[in-house]
């Protein structure tokens, strides 16, 4: 099975309800994320096209790409926690034993977890600030905070992800780093 037929069949290894809700978030961020990419595409090359074509440029294509960038990027720190993908400095870590390791992925997953949410908090804050002040994209006349409902969004489903993680941990008995991921480097060396 390569790769992408893993990711499209993602099932959580987290048992009943927990499971359910981490299958459930997985595919919608997938979604997301294969929709904001194949829209922000279309938009760029329709733009290219009309701009060299038609001698005009779409006036509202650059802030199209500004909300589907922020929705990329926010959607897409999710889907790499639950993917085992995250940036890892891992001496220390790779130095432990299982124990040791275990322990401290649940101490990482935690804490991990609780920044999210403390992102969270604040940018929730700042998109009442920028709601307060009422300012609007001048092309498609949209409210600027709207664009950055994605931010909050992102930083629950990260932090919820970190939290299933650190649970996966406390209950299984093998090391993950997501809970689909368990702990462990690919041989990527070839026999000559």
């Amino acid at each position: 099975m390569t790769e992408e037929e893993s990711e499209m069949n993602y099932s959580s290894g987290l048992p009943g309800i927990l499971g359910v809700i981490d299958t459930v978030i997985s595919k919608i961020e997938s979604v997301i994320l294969a929709m904001g990419v194949l829209l922000m595409a279309l938009n760029t090359v329709t733009n290219v096209i009309a701009r060299f074509v038609f001698g005009n440029s779409i006036m509202f294509s650059g802030e199209l790409n500004r909300i589907l960038i922020i929705m990329i990027t926010f959607a897409g720190i999710g889907y790499a926690a639950r993917h085992g993908r995250h940036i890892r400095m891992s001496a220390i870590y790779d130095a432990l034993p299982v124990g040791g390791r275990k322990v401290l992925m649940i101490v990482i997953s935690l804490f991990t977890s609780l920044v999210m949410f403390f992102l969270l908090y604040y940018s929730v804050v700042y998109i009442l600030d920028l709601q307060s002040k009422g300012r609007v994209l001048p092309s498609l006349g949209i409210p600027i905070w709207i664009i950055y409902i994605w931010v909050p969004m992102g930083f629950l489903i990260t932090g919820i992800q970190y939290l299933l993680t650190a649970i996966k941990n406390l209950t299984s008995r093998d090391v993950y780093l997501s809970t689909g991921v368990v702990d462990g480097y690919k041989d990527t060396e070839t026999e000559v």
